[in-house]
């Protein structure tokens, strides 16, 4: 896969090198043979919703290669007809065809009926590869669209090439979600693109509108000063532009192209896309990575305050934001705890920076490549990996969410979340009690025996060991601990094991009332710790099984005891991590 999309590329920069020679009329053969033998007849009837099975080429595909040729091929002409040909519906390039899928074009469809059909320039070459050969008495300009298209039965074709970009931005699935969200952001980066035509599409940010309009107010052009304080306009003129009226003209003469869609104003189809973004921000089903982009895409729409939202926008959002919410203060309670702030700090500053950049974080060829999830086949769903997962991605949506209400208020955003400082250890707590400093205890720490328990516990079949259990907490961390007795030193030990206490589970067993079972998570989850990779899907992440600890204690009141003393301090560690969340919990106050 990699290989071949090098290969795409190689070939496009190629092409881009030859425009770079400054040669006008080859930069019009480009152009034409790009358009008429590639975008029109294959990579625009791809994008339909349901897909048809005889299709040679997917809607990822043609994603991925719209977002490479504006890229690459940097030809003003090209990107804005492209533009322009993304309002006209699907059925448009599928009209008054009779070409099979295969490539086979009747004599009839050829511009000159004396000419040979294109079939015969088809030829199968090394193994497969499909090879086409353009006789040099058929010029670009005689291959008229309508003998390209396939005639196909185009479901929602009535929906704009546009609208069906958005329609995957808020019901396609993942790599459909990313690929349009994409397609969207290349063309918002193309400076080859006239921003009237950026304004056709809806995605002219808004502080070019604002610009715009108040040069149109500073010379007396039309209504632009009573535009200009008018969030609702979002254009001076509430039509199409004669830019895009002219590249619209010449889809029609020059490539055939000749049923247009409904002539929206710009102001709609920028409310389409606001619309489709906000959706897009409230779905459960799709990677946070493709919410972070949508968050992006949404801040160069939008970078401003709440008076640019709509108030259904606004309340979308700020009830997917609650909800989230909500499901973070379960977090406070759940198995990994012990690392809920330090994750929300470490991805509030990455999506700070995803959503502030200039452009977009993704290269195009992450639309093909499998986005990196981990294989949970073999995991248990109910193990701690599964809910460190969990956990991650639901801070990523969170801090993404919590990000764009401060926005929405018109706030700046911090550098760091509003989080509580940490205080020192009590003096009466277990930890103070054992002689520990807030570094907490480490393998080889000697610890006092005021509040540990005698155990015995089996780690190899047949080989007891007889330790010291104590359970402690120092801020939001958390232990439990297996010291070995001093023998010159009376109720003192050193820590043999330290375990996290977060996520022990911990049960008397049915059967043996001196018995208590333990689940000992790992200490940190892999993903957070896992390497950057220079090429997208190639991360590989070994997870890690949980540890199972039963403990024998010297009689059934020791051991209710050690569980009593766990959960007292899993407690003290969920209070702790509340308190000090408690100011990004609270974006109101």
């Amino acid at each position: 896969m990699l290989a071949k999309v090098d290969e795409i590329e190689d070939n496009l920069y190629y092409f881009s090198d030859v425009i770079s020679a400054g040669i006008p009329v080859v930069g019009s053969l480009i152009t034409d043979n790009i358009l008429q033998l590639l975008i029109l007849p294959l990579l625009f009837p791809a994008l339909q919703i349901d897909a048809d099975s005889n299709l040679k080429i997917g809607a990822v595909t043609s994603l991925y290669l719209l977002c490479c040729i504006l890229r690459i091929v940097k030809i003003k002409d090209l990107a804005n007809t492209i533009a322009a040909a993304l309002l006209y519906p699907l059925e448009t390039f599928a009209a008054n065809s009779e070409v099979k899928i295969n490539g086979y074009v009747s004599g009839n469809n050829c511009a000159n009926e004396s000419e040979e059909p294109l079939v015969d320039s088809v030829t199968l070459v090394n193994a497969g590869q499909l090879c086409v050969d353009i006789p040099n008495k058929a010029t670009s300009s005689q291959v008229h669209p309508g003998g390209i298209i396939a005639e196909r039965d185009f479901s929602c074709s009535h929906l704009s090439l546009r609208e069906t970009l958005l329609s995957y931005v808020t019901d396609g699935d993942d790599a459909r979600a990313l690929g349009s969200l994409s397609v969207l952001a290349t063309l918002l980066q193309t400076k080859e693109l006239d921003e009237s035509m950026l304004d056709g599409l809806g995605i002219l940010p808004q502080r070019k509108q604002h610009k715009k309009l108040l040069l149109q107010a500073l010379v007396g052009e039309g209504s632009g000063e009573e535009h200009l304080f008018s969030f609702e306009s979002g254009s001076a003129r509430d039509s199409i532009s004669s830019e895009l009226d002219g590249y619209l003209k010449k889809l029609k003469e020059q490539y055939g192209v000749s049923i247009g869609g409904a002539a929206a104003s710009p102001r709609i189809r920028r409310n389409q896309v606001l619309d489709a973004l906000v959706k897009l921000l409230c779905r459960s089903d799709i990677s946070t990575e493709i919410l972070w982009d949508g968050g992006w895409l949404l801040r160069q729409l939008l970078p401003y305050s709440e008076a640019e939202f709509k108030s259904h926008h606004l309340k979308l959002l700020k009830d997917s934001y609650r909800n989230c919410r909500s499901a973070l203060v379960q977090e406070t309670k759940g198995i990994w705890v012990d690392l809920l702030i330090t994750v929300l700090c470490d991805q509030w500053k990455k999506c700070k920076r995803a959503i502030e950049a200039s452009s977009p974080r993704k290269e195009p060829k992450c639309i093909l490549l499998p986005f990196q999830k981990l294989n949970c086949e073999d995991i248990p769903a109910e193990s701690s990996f599964t809910a460190g997962e969990r956990m991650s991605e639901l801070v990523k949506v969170f801090v993404l969410l919590h990000q764009l209400q401060i926005f929405s208020l018109g706030r700046t955003l911090p550098e760091q979340p509003p989080i509580q400082p940490q205080i020192d250890i009590p003096e009466i707590s277990r930890a103070r009690a054992a002689g520990l400093d807030v570094s907490g205890p480490k393998p080889g720490t000697e610890v006092k025996f005021v509040h540990a328990l005698p155990c015995r516990i089996a780690f190899e079949r047949g080989k007891e060991r007889h330790f010291h259990f104590l359970a402690v907490s120092v801020g939001t961390l958390g232990w439990v601990l297996l010291a070995e007795e001093l023998p010159l030193k009376q109720n003192y030990g050193i820590v043999r094991v330290a375990a996290p206490l977060a996520g022990t589970n911990p049960r008397i067993d049915d059967k043996h009332a001196r018995w208590l079972h333990l689940r000992i998570r790992p200490s940190t989850l892999p993903f957070l710790d896992a390497p950057k990779s220079g090429t997208p899907g190639e991360t590989r992440i070994k997870s890690l099984v949980d540890g199972r600890w039963t403990l024998a204690f010297r009689d059934d009141e020791s051991c209710k005891t050690a569980l009593s003393m766990i959960l007292e301090e899993i407690n003290l560690q969920n209070m702790e991590v509340e308190r000090r969340l408690k100011p990004v919990l609270d974006l109101e106050l």
